[in-house]
């Protein structure tokens, strides 16, 4: 079918109607293209299709340095121009404050406080994960294309590191002349890279077994110089594996990076955020938004390995430092002794069931997509703080949670700022800041 985009959704895809009126999701579209669409799926509310042809391109269409794009899954946004990306993603922020938080949109617009962005379109991830795969009959290493298992193979990728832009070919064949003399049982391969440490790490995912570990270690330093390169053994159910052990294979067995004044050690299993120059905006935009005093009680809930925790510690104030996840910990706790930061108690738990006994000044949370639990909120506003920073990776849950906020009387949002930390992608963090209601 011919259609004409019209905006983009909060999702890899951007929104047209056909001749009915039915809403047409369709990938590869941006504002303002006329297309000839491949109709995917047709619903009986909606559509989905993909773009076959441009006839028309829209004012913002941009020419992507990747040829991937719209097939792979990693930059589903690449073809759209960066200020339209960034202007999508304040609207995706509002519109969600308006559908799911119930708020006006007088007030969803004055909450919402203009995007803020680095100047890395491409070359910003510091971490890149790659599926084995085979090509002509030959190992590879790849990308997942969107909605489907296949592996579409690369030799580099424009959104990674562009400090080490051979890396990825290096690692590929490597691990292809070890394929060939035996199976590596290789679930995926991370490669980790940072600009301003100079630390390139390597961590193979695999099973529980037999690995030529000797061998791998050589290979991938001759292949790449990693300053680490460990794996990752992990087993259970294919939805729900968990992480059994990591066993060094060469090198430091971990990988550092500095960001907001701290030098900070993670494990190949512990989350970081993957643009390090945008999560400093969060972090500033955080801690201006608690603006923390000496004499403070801070809560850290969702912690990590501490990316918010050690700016926090810096200011003087006592912090309590919450993680559930056990690489996360462990790595929390080595960066806590590495700063010397004796304000600080880390504790290992659920946000809920750990909560500590305490009577906070202040509270910041950085929770996974699913946002906050129920039980979270009313613990938060039951204890009372001055106000709270919440740094959120989707507007749905974050707009539900400061509906369930307002519900409860305690606690309005005076400011969400959107920041870019995922250029080329739909998705978008914000820092909210919540204060007690008088």
């Amino acid at each position: 079918m011919r259609l004409t985009i019209e905006r983009m959704s909060y999702g890899p895809d951007a929104v047209a109607h056909d001749e009915s009126g039915k809403t047409v999701f369709v990938s590869g579209g941006t504002p303002g293209d006329v297309v000839e669409a491949e109709v995917l799926s047709d619903g009986e509310r909606f559509s989905k299709a993909c773009v076959a042809s441009v006839v028309s391109p829209g004012a913002h269409r941009a020419q992507a340095p990747c040829p991937y794009v719209g097939l792979c899954g990693g930059c589903p946004w690449g073809m759209l121009e960066r200020q339209a990306q960034l202007a999508a993603k304040q609207d995706a922020v509002t519109d969600a404050l308006e559908r799911i938080g119930r708020y006006s949109h007088e007030e969803a617009a004055s909450l919402v406080k203009p995007i803020q962005s680095t100047g890395d379109a491409w070359g910003y991830r510091n971490k890149i994960e790659l599926a084995p795969g085979t090509a002509s009959g030959r190992f590879s290493l790849g990308m997942h294309p969107a909605h489907s298992d296949a592996v579409i193979k690369v030799k580099s990728c424009p959104l990674f590191e562009k400090a080490f832009p051979k890396a990825v070919a290096a690692v590929e064949g490597a691990l292809g002349y070890l394929s060939g003399r035996q199976d590596l049982g290789l679930e995926r391969v991370g490669i980790r890279a940072s600009r301003r440490t100079k630390q390139l790490e390597v961590a193979l995912w695999t099973p529980t077994g037999a690995f030529p570990r000797t061998m791998a270690a050589k290979v991938l330093q001759d292949a790449c110089k990693p300053t680490s390169v460990v794996r990752v053994m992990s087993g259970g159910p294919a939805k729900a594996r968990r992480v059994k052990k990591v066993e060094v294979l060469d090198g430091k067995g971990f990988w550092t990076e500095r960001i907001s004044g701290s030098e900070m050690r993670l494990s190949a299993p512990s989350f970081f955020q993957v643009n390090t120059e945008a999560a400093e905006i969060l972090v500033d935009i955080a801690l201006q938004a608690l603006s923390p005093k000496a004499t403070d009680r801070v809560l850290d809930l969702y912690c990590g390995a501490g990316t918010f925790t050690l700016p926090l510690a810096r200011t003087g104030a006592e912090v309590y430092a919450l993680e559930a996840y056990g690489p996360a910990v462990r790595d929390l706790r080595r960066n806590l002794d590495t700063a010397g930061c004796s304000n600080v108690e880390p504790i290992g738990g659920d946000a809920a069931r750990e909560f500590p006994e305490v009577d906070p000044d202040l509270v910041l949370v950085d929770p996974p997509r699913a946002g906050l639990a129920p039980e979270v909120i009313d613990l938060i506003s039951d204890a009372a703080p001055r106000a709270v920073a919440y740094v959120s990776c989707d507007p749905a849950t974050l707009a539900r949670d400061l509906a369930r906020f307002r519900e409860r009387g305690a606690y309005e949002p005076v400011s969400v700022t959107p920041v870019d930390l995922f250029p080329q992608t739909y998705h978008v963090e914000t820092v909210t800041h919540l204060v007690r209601r008088q």
